[in-house]
């Protein structure tokens, strides 16, 4: 059986860990050649490493997705060099923390730079790029997308605005056969959940709001990512899926 991204052209930001990591890594097990974006070099170079002790390909492009003219170029170099571009992840954000009231404007800003316009910026370019030859685009909001929450009004905010963004793509995208669907995580065990998992007491308080009665693991959310980047979901456009062990589903959390 064949691979089911063997040979395409796969960009993945935020790509230096959790989610991002964890989708690099499946990508390149399906057979993709999988270009690793993020800030720093780094951890970047140490998911390619990862990949290539699997027989995979990987590739690394610095840039920062809140600078449109650095990520923009990354996005355009890559199609350059290979001629086309498949499969773009917008997973890269960026939150702020604090009460409304307290909330600075470039606080407020800061939650939108990465993840709003770096998802803007990268639908756009890919759309470009995918005219002629199709493609798929997956956006990664979050259930803070879905759910008002304190202390996050900003993130939560962005985060919903890529999920009504992602819809209007995914129209637009149609009939040039460019995809575009949203993967919509709860919480899962990544570095940016450190702190909110960081004892025991913590992680079993936040452990029984959700159904399934843990958290999430990055696999789980490469996986689902996998799927609509995939032609497997070839006739899959506008959706929005939820991968939060059942969180979104419930209205009444059963207590033990």
């Amino acid at each position: 059986m064949s691979k089911r991204l063997q040979g395409k052209i796969a960009f993945v930001t935020g790509a230096g860990s959790g989610i991002g990591e964890a989708t690099a890594l499946r990508f390149a097990e399906e057979g993709a050649v999988v270009v690793l974006c993020g800030r720093r070099p780094e951890p970047l170079q140490q998911v390619r490493e990862k990949i290539q002790a699997l027989g995979g390909q990987a590739e690394i492009a610095v840039a920062d997705v809140s600078d449109e003219q650095g990520y923009v170029a990354a996005l355009e170099d890559t199609a350059k060099r290979h001629g086309r571009l498949d499969i773009l992840v917008n997973n890269a954000m960026a939150y702020t923390w604090g009460g409304i009231d307290s909330m600075s404007t470039a606080d407020w800003h800061a939650n939108f730079s990465t993840t709003v316009d770096g998802t803007f910026w990268g639908t756009r370019t890919a759309m470009r790029l995918m005219r002629d030859s199709g493609g798929a685009i997956v956006n990664i909001a979050s259930i803070c997308g879905l759910f008002g929450t304190a202390w996050m009004a900003g993130y939560s905010a962005a985060k919903a605005a890529v999920i009504n963004f992602s819809r209007a793509a995914a129209s637009e995208g149609a009939p040039h056969k460019v995809r575009c669907n949203v993967v919509i995580p709860g919480v899962v065990d990544t570095p940016a959940t450190a702190g909110m998992l960081g004892d025991a007491k913590a992680r079993e308080n936040t452990e029984k709001v959700i159904p399934m009665k843990r958290v999430g693991l990055p696999v789980e959310l490469a996986n689902a990512i996998l799927f609509l980047a995939s032609d497997e979901a070839s006739y899959v456009t506008g959706a929005s899926l939820s991968v939060d062990g059942g969180r979104s589903s419930d209205l009444y959390t059963v207590l033990d």
